[in-house]
């Protein structure tokens, strides 16, 4: 019940800005994660929001780069993506968790079903 959009073909350097909404969730009252996941790979934790103060947490590998955030009047949490990387090639995707931010997929409850982000020149 998690949708991911925004996903897409970008330049090295470029921006894409995903979003992840819910028909059936407030995700105002959950950790949103986001994930990325390359074929023969791990899925790997990018980016978190907590739902009580709006914290946010990022990998080494993207911080200074990308910003998380939400729009509690839309039901949407967003991953701006700057300074896009060929290897931040992957399908994106966002998750939920009761019990708070984390990078690792098995506490997350609810997953979407994935965007694709293409960086390449």
């Amino acid at each position: 019940q998690l949708v991911e959009s925004g996903g897409g073909l970008v330049q090295p350097g470029g921006s894409l800005r995903l979003s992840c909404g819910s028909s059936g969730f407030r995700l105002d009252v959950y950790a949103i994660g986001w994930f990325r996941q390359v074929p023969g790979k791990e899925r790997e934790g990018v980016s978190c929001i907590s739902s009580r103060n709006g914290d946010t947490s990022y990998a080494d590998s993207v911080k200074g780069r990308f910003t998380v955030s939400r729009d509690n009047a839309k039901n949407t949490v967003y991953l701006q993506m700057n300074s896009l990387k060929p290897e931040d090639t992957a399908v994106y995707y966002c998750a939920l968790a009761y019990y708070g931010c984390s990078f690792y997929p098995r506490q997350f409850d609810s997953w979407g079903q994935g965007t694709q982000v293409t960086v390449s020149s």
